[in-house]
């Protein structure tokens, strides 16, 4: 006898856990929690809105409602939770929804039919988070849910022979939409995420910020990829932001993201690649091994994460790993001394001097911690905590050390241009050593920004704004690299890229943003907003050097002299050392007229090697100052020479 059957009108509704099956191939036990949380979150919503559920395949759910309008919020009210929850993170699942509305077929407790089929094809044009619903959901729902409903680009459903138009529910919380830009993200631009530290002691967390710095620097060295630097991923650390969200800051369309266990002499990485796109996970692994074998268990993570890569991509081939030395003990204190380089305040960059030392005192071949303690010998001097005179010539000898060692640290190459930029040997050196740098690693953000300086230097105002429009691409949210561009593009007359950069960016470096309005506005003559700037820089930073080069120009504009002068001791007994020293209150002497003082100035800044030459040569605040013989004469006495024409 044949099965009873019933036919009637339904909405059904697909759910499906974004990168369950990968995960569960690599991490059974946290795949299995993960599904027991998403059950008990979603069977709740499924009951309010009267939903019944049909049956549950793996990951999955088929839920039938009898309106689609109660499907919809069913749908949504799943959505919201999850994010409530922190869906998108390594802890949380993440869902997309299907939804289609038409005749299906009970029998024996299962549902079939059209309707079921073309929801079960709805749901993966869906990404992770979001709700797709067909054409005829929409005609039912379109005035009775809260949030816009847009319309996809029309797709052609597997097994589908009726042309079906799809909908995506706009939700509130999903609005930093990946899709808004034109164009889908480029798979080869890829973000290594900070791996999270779970290991039993949180003083390790030096390791697994070291093995992130680590794939970073080997897949940069992968050619035709283009890897996000650490200074802008390290923006993400222990920051809930789902890969949607990171993905269009960033403009990457792969991520890679996983933990470190460190326990004693054994480790355990969990490494996943996702697109970006789909949030889908494109290889997922673990790695169980001593530490011993930190260095071929790098090498595997590099090959596997290219190979998992997206169509001709994959055929690119990551370099084995700068094993520059096979003694473990020495690596962990390199790492030691690299996480506390990043520091502004001495005492960490000391002992990060002292780490890099043991390194060395291990381990005396070990080039990449020479050119670790030359970083940190210069920050210091950046900071103000040594003079740069001293950390110059101490670098130096460290970074020619290295390169002796290994001439292929292209790390260390930026930094010696970099060194002959600051010590005024403006001779082939620099732009040499800039090149090398690039062609080494096409990647390393320091080496366009240092060759984008020796363009400037060379004249080439549209050469240095590009390489730094580059380094920002690598470094979107290095602080250094958009203080650069920014002033480039003012001093280029490219107002409206520096107003959007600064505007884009503001949340990153504020100090900063508010230092090149007050500039734009001063460029521009609008002393009233220059004001408001300098009230803003002063509620956040009053003794800045550039909150006190803003007040005192601004002063010494207005013919304020008391204030001028008053910012010019403050400069001079707050900055004795450092880049600050002797330019920022001389060009506080160019805002009162006094010219005789401020060609002093800058004489003495040329001669102690804190001479600020690009705003010299190229800020429209200095346009009259460059007509008078004595500024060519002081730029020239750092030995260079501009092309011919230059200054006419």
């Amino acid at each position: 006898m044949a099965a009873q059957q019933e036919r009637r009108l339904a909405a059904v509704m697909f759910t499906d856990m974004v990168g369950y099956t990968a995960l569960s191939q690599t991490d059974e036990a946290r795949a299995i929690s993960l599904l027991e949380s998403h059950r008990n979150i979603l069977r709740p919503l499924f009951s309010k809105h009267k939903g019944r559920e049909v049956k549950t395949m793996g990951d999955a759910f088929l839920v039938e409602f009898e309106s689609a309008l109660e499907a919809v919020e069913c749908a949504i009210d799943v959505q919201k939770a999850l994010h409530e929850e922190g869906a998108g993170s390594l802890n949380r699942a993440s869902v997309r929804i299907g939804i289609h509305v038409g005749d299906v077929v009970h029998r024996l407790g299962d549902v079939y039919g059209d309707a079921v089929n073309i929801a079960s094809r709805i749901y993966p044009l869906a990404k992770a988070g979001e709700v797709c619903i067909s054409r005829q959901v929409y005609d039912q729902v379109s005035n009775k849910v809260p949030y816009p409903l847009t319309k996809l680009k029309p797709t052609e459903l597997k097994n589908v022979f009726v042309r079906i138009d799809v909908y995506r529910v706009e939700l509130p919380w999903s609005s930093k939409r990946t899709d808004l830009r034109e164009g889908p993200l480029p798979a080869d631009r890829i973000a290594v995420l900070p791996f999270v530290n779970i290991s039993p002691d949180p003083n390790d967390e030096y390791f697994a910020d070291g093995l992130t710095e680590e794939l970073i620097a080997n897949l940069s060295l992968v050619k035709g990829l283009k890897v996000i630097a650490r200074t802008s991923v390290m923006n993400y650390k222990k920051r809930e932001m789902n890969v949607s969200e990171i993905g269009a800051e960033l403009e990457v369309g792969t991520i890679v993201e996983g933990s470190v266990r460190k326990a004693l002499n054994r480790i355990r990485v969990t490494v996943q690649v996702i697109d970006v796109s789909s949030e889908e996970h494109l290889w997922a692994s673990n790695y169980d091994a001593s530490l011993d074998d930190v260095f071929a268990v790098q090498s595997d993570i590099a090959r596997k994460v290219t190979e998992s890569l997206p169509g001709t991509l994959r055929s690119r081939r990551a370099p084995e790993v700068q094993r520059d030395t096979d003694d473990v003990t020495a690596y962990i204190s390199f790492l030691k001394g690299r996480e506390q380089m990043y520091a502004i305040m001495e005492a960490p960059l000391r002992e990060s001097i002292q780490s890099f030392q043991q390194a060395i005192d291990r381990d005396a071949n070990f080039a990449r911690a020479y050119v670790g303690m030359a970083q940190s010998y210069l920050t210091l001097a950046m900071r103000g905590h040594m003079a740069w005179e001293d950390s110059m010539e101490t670098g130096r000898v460290l970074l020619n050390k290295a390169l002796s060692l290994n001439d292929n640290l292209a790390e260390a190459h930026a930094m010696l241009s970099y060194l002959a930029l600051m010590s005024d040997d403006l001779t082939e050196v620099m732009g040499r050593e800039a090149r090398k740098a690039i062609e080494l690693n096409p990647n390393l953000a320091d080496g366009h920004v240092t060759l984008g300086l020796v363009n400037a230097l060379d004249g080439n105002r549209e050469s240095w704004v590009s390489e730094l429009e580059t380094a920002h691409q690598l470094d979107p949210l290095s602080t250094r690299v958009i203080e650069l561009l920014s002033g480039a593009y003012l001093y280029a007359g490219r107002d409206a890229d520096a107003l959007g950069l600064l505007r884009k960016t503001e949340h990153v470096d504020p100090l900063n943003a508010h230092r090149f309005f007050w500039l734009h506005h001063i460029i521009h003559g609008d002393f009233a907003a220059a004001h408001g700037e300098v009230a803003e820089l002063e509620s956040r930073e009053p003794k800045w050097e550039f909150t006190l080069l803003a007040k005192g120009y601004l002063a010494g504009l207005e013919g304020d002299r008391v204030t001028a002068e008053a910012m010019i001791s403050a400069l001079e007994v707050t900055h004795k050392r450092g880049y600050a020293r002797s330019s920022l209150a001389g060009y506080i002497y160019h805002a009162l007229g006094d010219m005789d003082t401020f060609y002093a100035y800058m004489q003495a800044a040329a001669e102690d090697h804190t001479l600020r030459v690009q705003d010299l040569l190229y800020s429209p605040l200095f346009a009259q100052a460059r007509k008078d013989p004595r500024m060519k004469g002081i730029v020239e006495s750092t030995g260079l020479r501009m092309p011919q024409g230059f200054w006419d």
